[in-house]
């Protein structure tokens, strides 16, 4: 086991994973900005260094200063958490050659995965059900819009090196790709410093279904599933485990499956296989996200499993099959609300000061935050400011939990999103388990939003 890891990260999960250390008896060092150097994880942690200005390219995403300083710490690996430098393969490159352990797939893996187009050649000749799409769009632009034309509107024009709804434009029709092509390719430069581009056939109102997978480059294992298709602007927004209203023998075929493909491969951590699900073309591939997703507690309250730990073990030599049972039992249904400082309506951040915020606590309730009273929620990052889980029996006791938890929180000074989530948990369609991606947009279109208390 490690000695001390310095945790490259910010906000929720930096707190998550200095928790974790702390469970395993190993030394935590948080890398922050100047803008975190007040949050309390950082406090909490048995060291800290502050990378420098709050714009990420001068903090967190430089890789020779997040190296520089863990390697002053005293740190024998790096925990990249999610974003910034999780899926960076130059990175995790690096941390090796100057000694370090990085905490997630080896480069090689993360440069397959983060090249989505090569990940998707990779699970087709493995046998695994794709959505329709291109290969990265080359040549001018004319021969880029006969290439999407050819496979037929609508179309969701993607990044080829990026994720998280970044650089997502959709297109309906052949008059607006020009422009849809130009805007993502611009989004996709800022976002992840490539321009590379894919089209995939836009299915207006799908289920987005993904695969917990746990591998050591040997065994693989599936954690079961999660259900993420309530999300705005293309982003999650409440995700739960397992999945509703989709058979069981569905469900197990399909985790089984995206287990097999990945220990065939010989994936080497924890990762995430994501689909596209409707009733009529069943599952469709996306990606595979190679590193631990924000949604990720669903899956622990679920299975007993903390994956945060046990990314850890791997990385330090844990073998799958000593640490995890295959698969790991399901035990009742957890349903999680990532709360924004966001306008409800808009979806737009909202930035401020943390006058008051108080979490719910309780039976079945848990809460993940990086923040506390009296901090402020920068521009300089994204506006997710905790997590809210609620676990129950059952599905309908979980959302019931979520309800009365949402309620109980209590936030002043930037505007949030829960009144929205309070709503969402109460509507018949969600309660029923007819989730579906665009539902959240459909909510505020259709006045089906009304702000509650």
């Amino acid at each position: 086991m490690f000695r001390k890891v310095a945790v490259a990260n910010r906000g929720t999960i930096a707190a998550r994973l200095v928790r974790a250390l702390g469970a395993l008896g190993v030394s935590s060092h948080v890398l922050c900005s100047e803008a975190d150097r007040g949050n309390p994880y950082v406090e909490a942690a048995d060291g800290f260094t502050v990378l420098g200005p709050p714009p990420p390219r001068e903090s967190y995403l430089d890789r020779e200063r997040v190296c520089r300083a863990a390697l002053d710490a005293g740190c024998d690996a790096v925990h990249p958490g999610y974003g910034f430098l999780a899926e960076d393969a130059d990175f995790a490159r690096l941390c090796g050659e100057k000694g370090l352990v990085f905490i997630g797939p080896s480069p090689k893996w993360l440069r397959i995965m983060g090249d989505k187009v090569a990940s998707r050649d990779l699970m087709r000749g493995h046998g695994l059900p794709l959505c329709p799409s291109t290969g990265i769009l080359r040549g001018d632009a004319g021969a880029m819009a006969a290439e999407c034309g050819a496979l037929g509107f609508p179309l969701l024009i993607k990044p080829a090196g990026g994720g998280g709804g970044i650089g997502m434009v959709p297109v309906l029709s052949a008059d607006r790709l020009a422009s849809a092509l130009e805007a993502a390719a611009s989004q996709a430069e800022r976002g992840f410093g490539r321009r590379e581009l894919f089209a995939e056939r836009l299915l207006l109102s799908p289920r987005h279904v993904e695969f917990q997978i746990a591998s050591d480059g040997m065994k693989a294992v599936h954690l079961h599933e999660r259900d993420c298709s309530v999300q705005r602007r293309r982003q999650k927004v409440v995700e739960e485990a397992g999945a509703p209203a989709i058979p069981r023998d569905e469900l197990e075929a399909m985790a089984l499956k995206a287990a097999s493909i990945m220990g065939e491969c010989g994936y080497d951590h924890v990762g995430t296989v994501e689909t596209l699900y409707s009733p009529e073309t069943g599952f469709g591939f996306l990606e595979v996200n190679p590193r631990l997703q924000v949604e990720h507690a669903v899956t622990e309250e679920v299975t007993g499993v903390d994956l945060a730990e046990l990314q850890i073990r791997i990385a330090s030599g844990g073998r799958i099959p000593d640490l995890l049972p295959d698969p790991p039992p399901l035990a009742g249904h957890a349903v999680e609300c990532r709360i924004y400082a966001e306008d409800p309506v808009r979806f737009l951040p909202s930035p401020g000061p943390l006058k008051v915020f108080r979490p719910p606590a309780g039976d079945g309730v848990r809460v993940e935050t990086g923040f506390a009273e009296g901090g402020t929620v920068t521009p300089f990052y994204d506006p997710m400011i905790a997590q809210v889980i609620a676990r129950g029996t059952d599905r309908a006791r979980a959302i019931d939990l979520m309800f009365d938890a949402l309620g109980e929180f209590r936030i002043e000074g930037v505007k949030t999103n829960i009144g929205f989530l309070r709503a969402l948990m109460k509507l018949d369609a969600f309660r029923e388990g007819k989730v579906h991606t665009t539902m959240a947009e459909e909510i505020v279109k259709t006045k089906g939003y009304a702000p509650m208390p």
